[in-house]
């Protein structure tokens, strides 16, 4: 909240980031040590009263945001502080965009659907690429940032992540006639929640036949996407990159032999 920078007090501080939370919110960052804060105490109690989270508190927690006199973090402008962003997801995004146009994609970048629900992330990128197909005939739709998955409790110890999640979904969603089409999604750090790949790529072939369809449904019912994407050689692998830029989707539909 900006206090790391009011503790240096007149000293001038330099921060170069590297971001893995939405462009427009880099006070949050790392929680923001040296950002002023955009954030007010005001709208944390609000929030905190909207879901009843204050009574799921321990006692010390309560009284800290029960006290009158909790103070207000740092905001913009408040702080002699100089921010240098080096790169973040729409950056990551637009490289995407010119390698994909260098190989002769009308490529497209798309990240309305930040912070969705998986399946209404999946059906809009499907949706707005099936549009742009009517109009040319290579496209390279690319989506950055994050989409949620909620998970069942009782599936906990289920193997995969958002990544795969959405992944698995849109090769349901396939159909013959999207092809050829390939979807990628992925982690730019190489994890995707507890499995050991940063991701997925599917095409109209991943999902063939009745009883694939029903073993895919089930995964995904089960929260199991890994396991099933990496029998079938879908996974990608990478490692830990040791950087963070958040998720990237590409969409790659190509004209038939």
């Amino acid at each position: 909240g900006g206090r790391l920078a009011l503790a240096a007090g007149k000293a001038q501080t330099l921060s170069l980031l590297v971001s893995d939370v939405p462009p427009a919110h880099l006070d949050a960052l790392g929680s923001g040590p040296t950002i002023g804060d955009s954030t007010t105490v005001a709208e944390c109690r609000e929030i905190l009263a909207r879901y009843g989270l204050m009574e799921q508190f321990p006692a010390p927690v309560r009284r800290f945001f029960a006290s009158a006199e909790l103070p207000e973090t740092p905001k913009p402008g408040n702080l002699n502080a100089r921010i240098c962003k080096l790169v973040d997801s729409d950056e990551m995004a637009e490289a995407a965009r010119r390698h994909a146009a260098s190989l002769g994609f009308h490529a497209v970048i798309d990240n309305a659907c930040d912070d969705w629900s998986y399946d209404a992330a999946a059906n809009y990128l499907l949706k707005r690429l099936r549009a742009l197909r009517r109009e040319h005939a290579r496209v390279c739709l690319i989506s950055a940032g994050e989409v949620t998955v909620r998970v069942d409790a009782a599936f906990a110890n289920a193997r995969g992540g958002r990544n795969q999640h959405f992944a698995l979904y849109m090769a349901t969603q396939l159909r013959a006639e999207d092809g050829p089409i390939a979807v990628l999604s992925a982690g730019s750090d190489g994890i995707d929640g507890n499995s050991d790949a940063a991701g997925a790529i599917v095409d109209e072939h991943t999902i063939d036949g009745e009883t694939r369809r029903e073993s895919a449904l089930r995964a995904l019912a089960e929260f199991d996407s890994s396991s099933w994407l990496s029998a079938r050689g879908a996974a990608v692998v990478t490692g830990a990159t040791g950087h963070n830029l958040r998720d990237l989707r590409i969409l790659l539909a190509d004209v038939a032999d």
